[in-house]
């Protein structure tokens, strides 16, 4: 669908949320029943370049889907999908991040409360043994998956097969995990897309003087399992989004020791930001853009 149709639908979408006015929660409610971040998709058409930015960050492959030229990445408890299907590819040819898969209690549950409360649904693309991952429209055309099958049983054994003798559950290079992710918008959206989390999915705002790592601008809203940040991001006065003005960015990965994953990973190659507002230390650093539009930002995690 055309990015225009897309960013039509998700600013319905807002504003369906804020004129039905804004409900009275309880603090800390959790009413989809999220429990943290399933997974977080790239498209891209040039997979093994993206692939070669993930093993320098980590990250291994160690699934292929069954049907679709898509592969899965993991380390630790973190698992990031590359999807190169060709009727996914995005236009431009750089890399972005297309999805994000929250772990829900009910996936249909979670699904039919967020088309109750204005979201758009996506198709689904499943195939014959395929499992069905109901999702919504997210910012810039990217998808919000609900997925209740992670436990004992997860979506992986269904719709992968795994690369052969590779280790399945490699571990997290310096113990990191996903800390949050970073959502550019358009100029004075932040309280439409605050009202949007904090409604559709229990976020809940941070205040302005708690934030973390390097980069402190916007906007910071905590998850209701209290696991992942999400963050919001305006242009600034006077500056214009390179990328579509509603999009998801980058991910920030958590470390418990900021410096000493810094080091590991300029160890296996990867580049920081080295500017002086912007220099490693020990609350984060932030990677060099590699193939236009791919990086990561270290948040220090407090155990």
């Amino acid at each position: 669908m055309e990015r225009e149709g897309l960013k039509e639908k998700v600013d319905h979408m807002t504003t369906t949320i804020i004129s039905n006015g804004r409900e009275e929660v309880p603090e800390r409610s959790n009413r989809l029943g999220i429990e943290g971040i399933e997974f977080i998709e790239y498209t891209t058409s040039r997979p093994q370049a993206l692939g070669q930015v993930l093993e320098s960050m980590g990250f291994r492959p160690v699934a292929r889907h069954r049907s679709r030229e898509v592969t899965l990445y993991r380390q630790g408890g973190m698992n990031l999908v590359v999807n190169a299907s060709p009727e996914d590819a995005p236009a431009e040819g750089q890399p972005v991040i297309s999805a994000v898969a929250l772990r829900v209690r009910n996936a249909l549950v979670a699904h039919t409360r967020c088309i109750d409360l204005g979201a758009w649904t996506v198709p689904s693309h499943a195939q014959a043994m395929e499992l069905h991952i109901p999702a919504i429209h997210g910012p810039g055309g990217s998808r919000f998956y609900f997925v209740d099958r992670w436990k004992e049983f997860s979506i992986y054994d269904i719709d992968f097969m795994p690369i052969p003798s590779v280790e399945q559950h490699p571990p997290a290079l310096a113990d990191m995990s996903y800390f949050g992710v970073v959502q550019y918008i358009g100029s004075q959206r932040s309280i439409d897309w605050i009202n949007y989390f904090e409604r559709m999915f229990d976020f809940h705002l941070l205040p302005d003087e708690e934030r973390f790592g390097i980069l402190p601008k916007g906007k910071l809203l905590r998850s209701p399992c209290g696991s992942f940040l999400w963050q919001l991001i305006e242009p600034e006065l006077g500056q214009e989004w390179d990328a579509a003005p509603e999009s998801l960015q980058r991910i920030g990965l958590g470390a418990s020791d900021v410096g000493q994953a810094v080091k590991m990973l300029k160890e296996r190659g990867v580049e920081f930001v080295e500017l002086s507002r912007l220099h490693p230390d020990d609350k984060g650093a932030l990677t060099q853009y590699v193939l236009g539009t791919v990086a990561f930002e270290l948040v220090h995690r407090d155990d």
